[in-house]
């Protein structure tokens, strides 16, 4: 199976394909001179189609949790990428959808770290069918791959407990062992699914007996109680060929629709984009319950390493430093007299006073206010802002492209003002707009702006009016970040009124 077109659009493409060629190629001499070691090198798979609808505000749809630096000073998806330093690993694979494709990129540039393919779902149809695209990948690569599959937005304390149970998983894992990573529990959660361990095969490592639903209090205390259960991570290490193998014969149809939407995938700037047509008749099912719960071959390995998957504003308050008062306070805040809660601001002062087990959360366009007991219900809020087509489910007044960013500081009726950032060496799409004049002010760096047949530099406190119906452009073509005041009139200022006629990251609209 081969997952790149046979035949190229275009002799830039043509160079493409040549320069992800020769990465295949070193990818396979390192695993070669690593297996006369007697080293079995991994192939990271980034799982990256989550929204994390429970920590809204923050995480929206277009720009969710895995994206943000929630805990440290990096984004949780580049975390779980510096995680797998300490193994023998290969160049990752990451699984994402096609509006955070130059998000993950960028991230992944951020750390000098080049993947192997980035991955574009054309939908979302669960764990399985994004773990069985990035198989098919692998297996074209190297037939003895083994995947390590991880969710991009989780998070681990002790990175050398968890490297500890790869190494320790790994070699049941290269025999053809499905295995699964199962967290030691420390408390009767009820929001986690569990896992229930079967014979012992060595220290911390089990046959998979069963999955288990999330369970209500008593249950999970008795699962607490019993130490025969584990959390259920989502995280798994597998031979892709024996992912393949036993989604061949659990779940065909998922397997048939990969495999052919891979086979007619293309390349688009390094991205490997599956057939959107054949993938969408894809079923929807996770690796859970697609392969895991039906195969003979599963096994789990014990993990003891300070995990969370950060699933809603009260696992934040757990992993976070707390002061006297169990408080945990982020950006401007002040607070007298509170207790057991989690305060965040980002964009302005945050005052609380006499206040117990609240999460608030203050963002430049929302405010969340919650019982910390009771932030699991946060998607309920969503739902309803999904209902009422608001735009804050999806997009924050800072807006991120693969130039840089936008950010809407006034709007009215018939103006708008926005904020705009042109990273070093980026260059907008040339486009014009029907409804819409707009004038820019650059306030630093230098811009090349281009207008109808006419292009110039724009320095700092410099000004132009592009005219309603003129074909612009503008780049940066410098070495710091260009930054602007952009401000529209018309009678239309939405993001739709944009006709483009060249781009050079391949969107049309």
């Amino acid at each position: 199976m081969v997952c790149w077109p046979k035949i190229l659009p275009s002799d830039t493409m043509g160079r493409l394909y040549v320069s992800v060629s020769k990465r295949r190629i070193t990818l396979r001499i390192q695993k070669f001179f690593a297996r006369l070691q007697g080293i079995q090198m991994l192939t990271p798979v980034l799982l990256s189609g989550g929204v994390g609808s429970r920590l809204w505000p923050v995480s929206r749809e277009a720009h969710p949790k895995q994206f943000l630096p929630l805990v440290g000073e990096i984004s949780m998806l580049q975390d779980t990428l510096r995680r797998t330093v300490g193994l023998e690993a290969a160049a990752p694979l990451v699984v994402c959808n096609e509006e955070h494709r130059f998000m993950v990129a960028e991230q992944l540039r951020q750390l000098e770290i080049e993947a192997s393919a980035l991955i574009l779902e054309p939908q979302g149809r669960n764990t399985a069918p994004a773990v069985a695209l990035a198989a098919l990948q692998a297996v074209a690569a190297d037939p003895e791959s083994v995947l390590l599959v991880l969710p991009a937005d989780h998070l681990i304390k002790n990175v050398e407990a968890f490297v500890a149970a790869v190494s320790k998983a790994l070699p049941l894992a290269s025999q053809g062992r499905l295995m699964t990573f199962g967290v030691v529990p420390t408390a009767p959660e009820t929001g986690f699914g569990y896992i229930k361990c079967g014979n012992s095969l060595e220290k911390d490592l089990f046959e998979l007996e069963r999955f288990v639903e999330k369970p209500d209090a008593a249950t999970a205390q008795s699962y607490l109680d019993s130490g025969g259960f584990l959390w259920n991570s989502g995280m798994f290490l597998l031979r892709a060929q024996t992912y393949l193998d036993e989604l061949s014969e659990r779940a065909p149809q998922i397997l048939s629709c990969c495999k052919k939407s891979m086979e007619a995938a293309t390349v688009d700037m390094f991205f490997v984009r599956p057939d959107a047509a054949i993938f969408e008749q894809c079923p929807s099912d996770s690796i859970d319950y697609a392969v895991m719960e039906k195969t003979d071959a599963g096994g789990v390995v014990s993990l003891d390493c300070g995990w969370s998957d950060v699933g809603a504003w009260s696992a934040l308050w757990d992993v976070a430093e707390r002061d006297e008062n169990e408080n945990v306070c982020k950006g401007d805040v002040i607070i007298d007299n509170c207790r057991g809660s989690y305060f965040r601001s980002d964009s302005r002062l945050v005052a609380a006073t006499g206040v117990e087990n609240l999460v608030v959360v203050e963002t430049a366009d929302a405010i969340l206010v919650a019982d910390r007991n009771r932030v699991q219900d946060v998607k309920r809020i969503v739902n309803r802002l999904k209902a009422q087509e608001r735009p804050e489910v999806s997009l924050h007044r800072r807006v991120y492209r693969p130039w840089g960013s936008y950010e809407s500081l006034v709007t009215s009726e018939r103006f708008q003002v926005k904020r705009i950032i042109v990273n070093p060496g980026q260059t907008l799409s040339l486009q014009m707009h029907h409804h819409r004049a707009e004038h820019w002010v650059v306030v630093k760096g230098t811009a090349e702006v281009t207008c109808e047949d006419k292009v110039f530099m724009l320095r700092e406190d410099e000004s132009t009016y592009i005219p309603l119906g003129h074909k612009h452009r503008l780049a940066n073509p410098g070495h710091i970040p260009v930054e602007l005041i952009e401000v529209q009139s018309g009678a239309y200022l939405g993001e739709d009124d944009i006709v483009r006629f060249e781009d050079v990251y391949g969107r049309s609209k």
